[in-house]
């Protein structure tokens, strides 16, 4: 970029942020940003639902690069606006668990860093979901996670941050849930009460709850929960420890490229950790072009994960189920 003169000016990136985040991480995300506002267009957006226009709007322009400054929440609206154009996806963590930047790679805990990571431009494409039409880069659930998010408000969130879900979870734990009938799209069928869905491993921050999951390979992994309350929570814990929770008995676990879940009475629906709402059907199909997302060519991950991966043992083999293909 130059001016008249031909003298060269540092790319401004368009960038989307949320001006009311109030959370000691969201000012330090502000007072960043500020610092550095010459590098960017800033604006300030008021709901999810600008976020993506703005994006949208964006993308249909040409711009190379949008970045999402914010939690899972913002980047999962800027993301909507970006599906299926070749406007490539920056990422400046400042939310509470950023399990997308964490899953790529990008320092979550360093603005300084996530943004040289921006600056060199590397581009990976990675498969992008959607659930009744709403797209999803990282997970999505139906039932438990989601009414716990539903049940979860702004305000407990500010005051307890992280113990506001569990709060949230105690309180969901003593509900009945429906019962679900998952399909796959080669026609395997699950029964069960909850059922979460993995792009890519991570789930609520440094959990590999999709232990086989794989961002490119255009399949989610998908984990069936058959029993409700305590059970459910206690069967999870128990193969956490023994290092996935597919290895407890209460569970299923199996690759789709597609598939159905259908409630016997209206459920909670989350993707990327915002509630979608509330559905009886909810259809998942992957979104035929890849997101284009600028991501180191090498992850970088913080100290406590490098530690962990060097003193856990090896995980205990279960294969993972694809479900089965059928021929014409």
């Amino acid at each position: 970029m130059a001016d008249e003169s031909g003298m060269a000016f540092p790319a401004r990136y368009p960038l989307l942020f949320n001006p009311r985040a109030r959370s000691q991480r969201g000012q330090r995300a502000l007072r960043f940003l500020m610092e550095r506002s010459t590098r960017f267009y800033l604006c300030a957006t008021n709901s999810p639902e600008e976020a993506r226009q703005l994006a949208a709007k964006f993308a249909a322009e040409g711009e190379p690069v949008v970045i999402a400054a914010g939690g899972d929440g913002t980047l999962n609206a800027v993301v909507s606006g970006l599906a299926g154009s070749q406007t490539a996806l920056g990422v400046l963590p400042a939310g509470t668990m950023n399990v997308f930047a964490r899953e790529l790679g990008i320092p979550f805990d360093n603005l300084s860093k996530a943004f040289e990571v921006i600056e060199r431009g590397h581009v990976r494409e990675i498969d992008l979901f959607e659930a009744n039409g709403a797209p999803f880069v990282q997970m999505a659930g139906v039932g438990f996670d989601a009414m716990v998010i539903e049940e979860t408000t702004w305000e407990s969130k500010k005051v307890l941050g992280p113990l506001a879900y569990l709060l949230a979870a105690v309180k969901v734990l003593g509900e009945r849930p429906p019962r679900m009938e998952i399909v796959t799209s080669d026609g395997r069928r699950e029964e069960g009460v909850a059922v979460l869905a993995g792009n890519g491993s991570l789930y609520g921050g440094q959990f590999r709850l999709f232990r086989k999951a794989d961002n490119q390979d255009s399949m989610l992994d998908v984990l069936v929960f058959k029993e409700a309350g305590y059970k459910l929570v206690l069967d999870s814990l128990k193969g956490l420890a023994l290092g996935g929770v597919d290895l407890a008995a209460s569970t299923s676990y199996f690759q789709a490229d597609g598939f159905t879940v259908r409630a016997e009475r209206e459920v909670p629906v989350q993707v990327d950790g915002e509630l979608l709402g509330r559905a009886r059907e909810v259809r998942f199909a992957e979104i035929p072009q890849r997101l284009r997302v600028i991501a180191p060519e090498e992850p970088q991950g913080s100290r406590f994960v490098e530690v962990m991966k060097a003193v856990m043992m090896p995980w205990p083999k279960r294969p993972v189920e694809l479900a089965p293909r059928t021929t014409t």
